[in-house]
């Protein structure tokens, strides 16, 4: 028994630890100002408040030491630890991609509901009322599962909704970018699910679940400390409200006929018709100086590129190409990749990937497939003349 109880104080211990360390070091990260940094700074301190808030509960836990049943108390604790953090990791991460789906004041009522609910768990624990503290645990239990399913709904809620905004503000496939949140969400909530499981199960296993939550905070933070110095892709996507002309078009004439629509978009182009010309003129020289290889490009600096605006350049698109921006540029970097394919063999896919204006190798693959009908290393090994 002694041997298990010190297994139990050094797991929690090395837990407490990277839990301080990692609370102190969000602390520290500086954000420059910008009209996102607002959300991503507070979603930074939230992350750096529950590691702190962790590492109390952990050092509360070691405290206790001494009692019969520090085991299961110290078991108990690590719940209540894991609780914290899902809610917690998951309204930082939710918020990063839309702050108006989960709200302060949800989040403040879980974790208002949390600490009350923790603090009586405990005190019962400490008077040693086994009937009181098992109907305790389990209503506690109960509110753990439910919590866990909010945060699933809210995030399944959020990410498809960012993910479009990403890439229609980017005009390109930017799900790379964000990925990582959703991984990263996935595993938090696998690691807050199965404390459930370890605390079923004997109780040498819940100490080991300690060190795993060390691993956990390890990933967590190296993932979000990584985001933070690349994080511009994001910031005027998230900031801004991307303008949709073919949506407001719908909405002004909703209730009309196509034909309607259609003869409106036409007067719409009739009256542009000059602006039009310049712009072709501007594109022609932006696809000579391959201005289409450039990565991470928002529409407005695209526009500002062609001295015009995104609006224009989105009417401009619907009604003379007949697509939108993003997939005529898409189209444009293909057919460069084509010809890169065949005049340098020996270079890799993923550089001519990026000499072709993709930032990922999956996502080339993907759109170069869905165009050309072959895959890029069929097209080259054809000699740019695959069987159909």
């Amino acid at each position: 028994m002694f041997e298990l109880t010190t297994f139990f104080q050094i797991t929690f211990f090395a837990a407490m630890v990277c839990s301080i360390c990692y609370g102190l070091l969000f602390l520290l990260i500086t954000i420059p100002s910008t009209e996102y940094s607002a959300r991503l700074r507070t979603s930074k301190n939230l992350i750096a408040a529950c590691f702190l808030a962790c590492a109390v509960t952990l050092g509360f836990s070691l405290t206790k030491a001494e009692m019969p049943d520090f085991i299961r108390f110290a078991s108990t604790m690590m719940l209540v630890v894991t609780s914290v953090s899902a809610s917690s990791l998951s309204y930082a991460l939710i918020s990063l991609l839309d702050e108006t789906v989960y709200t302060k004041e949800t989040f403040y009522l879980n974790m208002i509901l949390i600490v009350i609910s923790s603090t009586i768990l405990a005190r019962l624990m400490l008077l040693d009322n086994p009937t009181a503290t098992l109907v305790a645990t389990l209503s506690y239990i109960i509110l753990y599962v439910l919590q866990c399913g909010l945060h699933i709904f809210f995030f399944l809620r959020v990410f498809r909704k960012s993910q479009e905004k990403l890439e229609n503000y980017y005009d390109e496939d930017e799900y790379h970018r964000i990925k990582w949140i959703r991984f990263c969400f996935w595993i938090m909530m696998a690691t807050q699910v199965f404390v459930l499981v370890y605390f079923s199960m004997p109780k040498r296993v819940m100490a080991i679940y300690a060190l795993w939550y060390c691993i956990f905070m390890l990933y967590f933070s190296s993932n979000y400390i990584s985001f933070l110095s690349t994080h511009k892709i994001m910031l005027d996507a998230f900031a801004h409200n991307v303008l949709d002309v073919n949506s407001i078009i719908r909405k002004r004439h909703s209730k009309k006929s196509d034909a309607m629509r259609t003869k409106a978009l036409s007067e719409a182009g009739e009256a542009r018709e000059k602006e039009f010309q310049e712009l072709e003129k501007n594109l022609r020289k932006w696809l000579e100086e391959k201005q289409y290889t450039k990565m991470d490009r928002s529409r407005e600096e695209v526009a500002a590129e062609l001295n015009t605006t995104k609006e224009l350049l989105q009417l401009y698109f619907v009604l003379r190409k007949g697509v939108d921006f993003r997939t005529w540029r898409t189209e444009v970097r293909v057919e460069e990749a084509k010809r890169l394919l065949l005049e340098d063999k020996k270079a890799s896919i993923l550089v001519i990937a990026q000499q072709s204006g993709f930032s990922d190798r999956s996502n080339f693959h993907r759109q170069f497939t869905k165009i050309v009908g072959v895959s890029p290393k069929e097209w080259r090994d054809a000699d740019g003349k695959p069987e159909k």
